[in-house]
């Protein structure tokens, strides 16, 4: 995981496999504040986390792509092993589309602690004009996180379809080994290459807003 969070200690991953296990989150949070880590630090940490998984699954889809963009025009040589090729990365595929879902639900867990908290704590302040600067600065914060949350979780419902095409196709090479399947999935090519670009498109747009977030929330420390 990348960010000042888990480069500064090891503590955050062994505690979050103790309490998320439990289903402990609160107990979690409390226990990382104790430790200097509050929600907002932790948010930040998942963000980026995600927008760095985004990255990756991006640049699988694309060698997934280039993969059965070869077996298609496969030429002669041996065809086993392109096929273990091509399957090899449709599971990897599989893994990083499994892996984004995980970082969003994460995003979503802290996120409904840290607001919540927020939430709270307007009732606290005394000063009506620090309240209402505090609220309205809350307001724009989930804003701005409702807009990554939904942009992200549109990536992840975009991404099924995609793999739907990629493991229908592979199932059928993995049936039909010969020069006539191949040659009848080239009329597939281009659809298939039309899903991928569709949904890099997505991810980039979502990557630009996780890139978004993140700078506001440097900008209002």
């Amino acid at each position: 995981m990348n960010g000042t969070l888990a480069g500064r200690v090891g503590i955050p991953a062994l505690f979050a496999a103790l309490f998320f296990v439990t289903g402990c989150s609160s107990l979690y949070y409390k226990t990382m504040e104790n430790f200097g880590y509050e929600k907002r630090e932790i948010l930040v940490n998942r963000v980026q986390d995600a927008r760095e998984s985004q990255l990756e699954t991006k640049e699988q889809f694309e060698s997934a792509l280039e993969k059965f963009q070869a077996v298609v025009g496969h030429d002669g040589g041996e065809l086993e092993a392109k096929y273990r090729t091509l399957n090899r990365e449709f599971e990897r595929c599989e893994s990083k589309a499994e892996e984004v879902g995980g970082r969003i639900d994460e995003i979503e867990n802290v996120a409904k602690a840290l607001f919540g908290e927020w939430e709270k704590e307007l009732d606290q302040y005394s000063d009506p004009s620090l309240r209402r600067a505090s609220e309205r600065q809350l307001t724009q914060t989930l804003d701005r996180y409702n807009q990554l949350v939904n942009s992200m979780r549109d990536v992840e419902s975009r991404i099924d379809p995609v793999l739907d095409a990629f493991r229908d196709r592979v199932l059928f090479l993995k049936h039909n080994l010969n020069a006539q399947a191949i040659a009848s999935l080239e009329g597939d090519l281009g659809s298939l290459e039309t899903d991928v670009a569709s949904l890099i498109n997505e991810m980039n747009a979502s990557i630009e807003i996780a890139n978004d977030f993140l700078a506001q929330m440097e900008k209002d420390k």
